[in-house]
């Protein structure tokens, strides 16, 4: 998965090592986030979002389309 959190560390200066004492996690967990090679549990993910102030989606992406947020069978009425 996508995310941005490489380079909101770098924004605020902190190593993967303070990250991770902010997280409660390790070095390694941050790196393998930033790398792509482990996406964070869901608890983990509002962790980080709150610690940057951000909504989960501002950091992380999962590369599906966003759905449009009215549902189908409005659209089905409007058309029919």
């Amino acid at each position: 998965m996508k995310n941005a959190l490489k380079a909101l560390r770098a924004e605020r200066g902190w190593s993967q090592s303070v990250l991770g004492e902010y997280l409660d996690v390790s070095r390694q967990t941050i790196n393998a986030i930033e790398a792509g090679r482990y996406d964070p549990s869901l608890p983990l993910a509002f962790k980080i979002a709150r610690l940057f102030e951000l909504q989960i989606e501002q950091i992380f992406d999962d590369g599906s389309k966003h759905a449009t947020t009215e549902p189908q069978n409005e659209r089905l009425r409007r058309s029919g």
